[in-house]
């Protein structure tokens, strides 16, 4: 039976546990959703970052014209950095490695590195992640990640989580596997089951959500909802992300 887990802050990672554990992290709004948007339009790759001090150390090494900056701090724009809204960034990073620092899903993602391997969750890649992990990793237990902000809870990630979560279970249904959920990771499953017909108002009136939207963005809010609409694998590999290649006939 495969244990799932899940920790409503990327602060809730436990260094001693999380080597043993294949991690997924989420931030919705907006940091794991722009990975999958930016791989599946073509980026080569992604270097999360702590600090946005660290991206410009990264890039002075780079080609110019083979990277891009995308971030941002507290929520403010970063000068010289695109601002990490998946829909503008489609016909910026094709074929560009991307060096991607933000407050907090780059963040989760390094906290997260010490796991056996990591992967970048979201709505917009749930089902080729998903399938992915049930064929790929046999009886290891997982650990869903939700990034928060500075500390605390974020809703959208606990709405994300459970998204991914029902679909990992349907994978797994597939092919008759069994799982035991801790009661984080139910209590995600069950809050997604109960509000998915409103996923929309969910995200809207979320503290980022409606801020995202106060300052003119509810398109890129929204789009975060479109289930699979970006069908990567984002995996963490040393210092990078790149999009691993499926092992799944669809």
């Amino acid at each position: 039976m495969q244990r799932i887990d899940l920790v409503l802050r990327k602060e809730d990672i436990n260094v001693q546990t999380i080597p043993n554990k294949i991690a997924v992290v989420f931030d919705v709004l907006l940091a794991t959703s722009t990975v999958a948007s930016m791989l599946h339009s073509g980026a080569k790759e992604v270097f999360p970052v702590y600090y946005f001090e660290e991206a410009l150390r990264i890039a002075a090494e780079l080609d110019n014209d083979n990277y891009v900056l995308v971030g941002e701090d507290l929520g403010k724009p970063i000068e010289g950095f695109l601002y990490p809204f998946p829909v503008r960034l489609k016909e910026k990073v094709k074929g560009k490695t991307v060096i991607f620092s933000t407050t907090n899903g780059t963040v989760a993602l390094k906290k997260a590195s010490s796991a056996r391997e990591v992967y970048a969750g979201s709505m917009l890649n749930q089902r080729a992640l998903a399938n992915y992990l049930v064929d790929k990793y046999d009886n290891e237990p997982i650990l869903l990640v939700c990034s928060g902000s500075a500390g605390r809870f974020n809703l959208e990630d606990f709405f994300g989580a459970g998204s991914f979560l029902n679909a990992l279970l349907d994978a797994g249904a597939n092919r008759g596997l069994e799982w035991d959920l801790s009661d984080a990771a139910l209590a995600a499953l069950y809050f997604y089951k109960g509000n998915k017909e409103n996923d929309k108002e969910v995200l809207q009136r979320t503290r980022i959500g409606k801020k995202l939207i106060l300052e003119g963005y509810r398109d890129e809010v929204l789009y975060t909802l479109n289930q699979n609409a970006c069908p990567v694998i984002p995996h963490l590999e040393g210092s990078t992300i790149r999009p691993a290649e499926s092992i799944l006939q669809e």
